[in-house]
């Protein structure tokens, strides 16, 4: 697919946008506020088989999950959600949230944050991709430097991850 050139459109194929490493996950941009006029984030995923980040609460956008591969589990307040494969997840901000990677396979999932903007926080937090893959191990994450981090972005961590 050919990078758009008409003003305001956009069109990325696989890899076109900024491929991220954070936290043993890979994320590509999709689309940043900037090119959707702050309506939104959009974010692919590739995520380990495992992968889930802490309870948390976005004060400032909405997020929206569609599943292309694997098994997941989403908490929202008290509800669990599970999805696979062409599931359909919205979690609303102000509203504890978070999900898990089940089963040994990775997953991958389209992220749409709205409005948009929460999608730096993962560039500032990771490193740039070598390739669509997930990264190598890396042990060295800092939660401490992830909490200060998302709280820039409105949101709080409150919690643990899933368990297992």
């Amino acid at each position: 697919m050919e990078p758009s050139t008409a003003p305001g459109a956009v069109a990325r194929a696989r890899g076109d946008g900024p491929l991220i490493w954070t936290r043993g996950g890979l994320i590509e941009i999709k689309a940043t506020r900037e090119d959707t006029g702050g309506a939104y984030g959009l974010l692919e995923e590739l995520l380990p088989a495992g992968f889930a980040p802490p309870l948390h609460v976005h004060q400032g956008e909405d997020e929206a999950f569609y599943v292309i591969e694997g098994e997941l589990r989403f908490a929202c307040g008290e509800t669990i959600y599970r999805a696979s494969s062409g599931a359909f997840v919205f979690l609303p901000r102000g509203v504890a949230h978070t999900f898990r990677v089940d089963g040994d396979a990775p997953a991958r999932l389209l992220n749409l944050m709205s409005p948009g903007g929460f999608e730096h926080m993962f560039e500032e937090d990771g490193v740039p991709a070598g390739a669509y893959a997930l990264p190598p191990a890396d042990s060295t994450a800092d939660p401490a430097r992830l909490v200060a981090l998302v709280a820039k972005y409105r949101c709080t961590i409150i919690g643990p991850p899933l368990a297992p």
